[in-house]
Formats: C-alpha cells, sequence, structure tokens
C-alpha cells in the first residue's frame, strides 16, 4: 500500500507556487531567501493553507525543476529541506508526498456545544447553529401532536420514514423539476444519520472517500472513525467553489468509492458551485465510477437578496446537483432541518435511486431502526403548509443580520484578518494574518470566546492561519466577539502560551 492518496504534477504544482509568487517573497529584514529555501517555503506554505493536499505525491526532482526552470540541485535541496522538517515523506520507489510534521499536536475533534447554563460570560461560536423560529416550532410540535393519534396505534417503526413525509419530500424535488417518487426518499436522523449510513454502505473500512479541502469537521472525523481513508482536494479559492481539473484527476488517479461535496454554501467556506461546475462533476464522477455525495442542508439558507427564492417559488441559485443525475445512479443528496430550521429538530432525508433507498433502508435494522415519528409528524406539518417558507425567511434574514455585523466587526477589531463574505450559509472562513488559528481557539477561551480552529475542517493537519466564525450571534454580542477575539490575537502575538484545544465532539 502507498503512503500518498493523490497526485500533483510538476506543472501543477508550478501553478501553485507561482500563484503566491515564491521566486520573489522575502525574508526578515527584507532579505531573499536561497532559491531551494523559497521554493521549499512556497510547498510548506501551499500544505498549510490546505491548496496543496496532505498526502499528494510530488513530482520527481528532474521534472519539476524543468517545469520551474530551475537546477536540479535546488529541488533536492528544497525537498530535503522539507522532510527535515516533517512536510515531506518519502520512500524508494514510492517517491515523495506531502506531509505534516509528527509531532504538531492536531484537534481531531470539534467543539461540543455547550448547554446554555454553562455559558455564562462566554460567548460560544463553536456551532453553526441559531434558535428555534418562532412560532413556528410550537405550532409544528403542537401540530404534530394532532397527528399522532393513528400512528401512535402502530409498533412506530418506519425504516424509510413516514409514508406521508416521503411523498412531500419527493413532491418538493419535483417542483424543483427534479422527478422524485417517494421511494427515492428515506427519512433519517439528521444529516450525519443518512452519512453514515451511506459511508457504511458504500465505503467499508479502508476505502477511499475524496473530500472537499477544507470541510464540514464532523463528517471528516465520522469518515475518519469509520476507517476512511480520505483523500483532500483542494478548492478553487474560497468562494469559486471546487477545481474541476483538480477533481478530474483525483477521482481518475486515486479512484475513491465515494466523493463528499457541498455545492451550496459550503461548510466553512460559504462556497457556492456554479452550473457548470456541477454539470462537470456530476459527468466525473459517473466517469470514474465514484458515488458522488452531496450535502444540501445549507441549500436554503440564501443570504443575498438575489439569491434568495421569490414568492412563486423560484431562484437565482444554481440547479440542484441531482439535477444532472435524475435518476440517482451516480449522486445521492442528503439533506436536513437542522440548519434551515432548528438543530434540535433531527429530521434528515436522503434522495437517490430506489435501489439504493432500498439497500439503506436494509442497512438500517442494524444501526438505529428509524427516525422519532413525532419529529417526522412535526416537519411534515411545516413543509405540507405549516409555515416552512415562513420560517426559513425568518431564519435568513437573522443570520443576514448577523453576518453583517459579525463582518463589520471583525474588520473593525482585526484589520489584518482577510476573509470573502459568504453569499448564504451559517459560517465565515477567516485567515488570521499569520497567526496560528489553533493557538486562537487556544487563548480564546481565557478571553471569553470559544472558536473552531482551521485544521479541525482540514485533513492531516492544513489549514493552520485559519478560524472558522458563525453567523449564531448579533448586535453587541456579535461586537464583543470580535473585540474578544482581538484580544486572543494579541496574546498569541506576544507568545503567551495556551493550553491545547479541548478534544470536545462535535462542531455543527
Amino acid at each position: 500500500m502507498t503512503e500518498w492518496t493523490s497526485v500533483t504534477g510538476a506543472a501543477q504544482l508550478a501553478r501553485l507556487l507561482a500563484s503566491q509568487s515564491w521566486q520573489t517573497r522575502t525574508g526578515p529584514g527584507g532579505r531573499r531567501p536561497p532559491a531551494y529555501r523559497a521554493l521549499a517555503d512556497g510547498v510548506r506554505l501551499l500544505v498549510l493553507e490546505g491548496r496543496l493536499p496532505v498526502a499528494a505525491r510530488l513530482p520527481a526532482e528532474r521534472e519539476l525543476a524543468l517545469a520551474l526552470a530551475v537546477s536540479r540541485t535546488t529541488v533536492a535541496a528544497a525537498y530535503e529541506a522539507l522532510r527535515s522538517e516533517g512536510f515531506l515523506a518519502s520512500r524508494r520507489g514510492a517517491g515523495s508526498w506531502t506531509a505534516v510534521p509528527a509531532g504538531n499536536p492536531l484537534p481531531a475533534r470539534g467543539l461540543e456545544p455547550l448547554p446554555p447554563e454553562a455559558l455564562g460570560a462566554l460567548i460560544d461560536l463553536g456551532c453553526a447553529s441559531l434558535p428555534a423560529p418562532e412560532p413556528w416550532l410550537t405550532r409544528a410540535v403542537t401540530g404534530a401532536l394532532e397527528s399522532l393519534p393513528p400512528y401512535a396505534m402502530t409498533h412506530g417503526d418506519y425504516p424509510a420514514g413516514l409514508p406521508d413525509l416521503r411523498a412531500t419530500l419527493a413532491e418538493r424535488y419535483t417542483r424543483l423539476g427534479i422527478p422524485t417518487m417517494p421511494e427515492q426518499i428515506m427519512v433519517t436522523t439528521g444529516a450525519m444519520g443518512a452519512i453514515d449510513a451511506i459511508c457504511h454502505l458504500f465505503a467499508p473500512q479502508g476505502e477511499r472517500i475524496a473530500v472537499e479541502s477544507p470541510s464540514y469537521a464532523n463528517i471528516l472525523q465520522l469518515m475518519r472513525e469509520a476507517g476512511a481513508r480520505l483523500v483532500p482536494v483542494a478548492m478553487a479559492d474560497q468562494l469559486r467553489g471546487w477545481d474541476l481539473d483538480r477533481w478530474r484527476q483525483v477521482l481518475r488517479d486515486a479512484a475513491p468509492r465515494l466523493a463528499y461535496v457541498v455545492a451550496d454554501f459550503h461548510n466553512p467556506t460559504g462556497a457556492l458551485a456554479d452550473e457548470e461546475q456541477r454539470r462537470a462533476l456530476v459527468e466525473a464522477a459517473r466517469s470514474a465510477g465514484t458515488v458522488l455525495v452531496v450535502d444540501e442542508t445549507m441549500t436554503e439558507l440564501a443570504l443575498d437578496p438575489e439569491l434568495a427564492p421569490a414568492p412563486d417559488g423560484t431562484s437565482a441559485l444554481p440547479r440542484r446537483v441531482c439535477a444532472f443525475d435524475p435518476s440517482g445512479s451516480t449522486v445521492i443528496t442528503v439533506g436536513s432541518a437542522s440548519k434551515a430550521f432548528w438543530a434540535g429538530m433531527r429530521i434528515g432525508w436522503v434522495r437517490a435511486a430506489p435501489d439504493v433507498i432500498r439497500r439503506l433502508v436494509s442497512a438500517r435494522a442494524y444501526a438505529d431502526l428509524g427516525t422519532p415519528v413525532l419529529e417526522q409528524l412535526a416537519v411534515h406539518w411545516l413543509l405540507s403548509g405549516g409555515g416552512w417558507e415562513e420560517a426559513v425567511r425568518l431564519r435568513r434574514d437573522q443570520a443576514r443580520e448577523n453576518r453583517d455585523t459579525l463582518v463589520a466587526a471583525v474588520r473593525r477589531e482585526l484589520p489584518d484578518w482577510s476573509f470573502e463574505v459568504p453569499r448564504g450559509g451559517l459560517t465565515l472562513w477567516v485567515r488570521t494574518g499569520g497567526l496560528s488559528g489553533s493557538r486562537i481557539a487556544a487563548l480564546g477561551e481565557q478571553v471569553g470566546i470559544r472558536v473552531p480552529s482551521g485544521p479541525r475542517f482540514g485533513v492531516d493537519g492544513a489549514f493552520e492561519g485559519y478560524v472558522r466564525l458563525p453567523f449564531t450571534v448579533g448586535g453587541a454580542v456579535a461586537d464583543e466577539a470580535a473585540v474578544r477575539l482581538a484580544a486572543a490575537a494579541r496574546l498569541v502575538r506576544d507568545g503567551v502560551r495556551g493550553g491545547a484545544e479541548s478534544p470536545r465532539s462535535v462542531v455543527a
């Protein structure tokens, strides 16, 4: 078995290095380092920023020397410097591949959401979840209770989901121009339950799964614990979404059994893939025989007014990814009420080909048997004219206001931090001006703020220079959050030592 999971060609690496002007960078005192040192620093920065995946095989010294128009001696010295620093590993016959230093303490998990009574004066930015929209939650639960008696006369186990909810979800896809039968829907316990079932069915232990880099921290951890070998595919940039050339290469070379992507308001970057990217990725996955798992949990959270759904239901958003694979043979779609409505409403669903749904339902007998009936009835009540659109509109308005307040506060208090303002979703992906995101997270709790660091959203140590900020607070609390982040950043600059991040369980 090889230690690398993807391949970076000489021309591709040369383009990545050119984008950061590696040959003209200066060091301390404005001096230009030797060519080999500049090259090593360029590759190291690409790894830390996640633009060059960990475990990516690098080109041979001679090939890279030709692509960069430098001597082979320069490349050999750069590779040796990277090996000595832990950013490159090599084995005779297998080549050299990117790595991260073995002694670098990496957070393997996320931040556990604290119960309200435990927060006190702490501002918790660990979870991208907002309070429930009222009065719609209360109305939905009341409506569910009124609908419950007939179901209470049964055993209560519906492994595929309540028939009425499956039909309603299928109808919603059909109205979007994606003909869907109830037999193509399975209701799950949240999106996490859906993806867990898909991974166990399609990618048993040891299988490769291609993932965006960065990606949703909880899903990465779920896949690791399932024994999957993750193959990171770097995003094109923060908001443009996927790098299709890189995706095609990974699907061809690594032959992953599954690929997991978030096309709409990606968590954590907020990227929105355009329609042509969606079509091309489906075609590439179909050609490679890879099952494409598309997470739509953020789809309804379009915050820019021009993207929000019109009263007649039309939208300026690109078509759903499954529109380019209507049979569901290549694309498996995962949706959820948790982000668009409330995280406490643990209802998710899968849309796929009927035979895939049957296999998932059969496998469920060894997992959770089914999803709580009362919560399914509440979501069905909402989707069947009980106020889903009004509740989600309120959620969008709240998230938009929070986003704008947080953006202004961070720009004011931390002018050297950089980010792109996403057009939707719930998260801001922030570059921390050269500071360690892990140290900011560790020291942040000392000044009263919890925030997840970038490495939680990468594979094996990338994104050390980032933090994720969700739009979960607004007004004066958002202003104070930025003040406390600035205080944590000053501690990092001053060299104050802090404990490692708590190895808690989830980043929502």
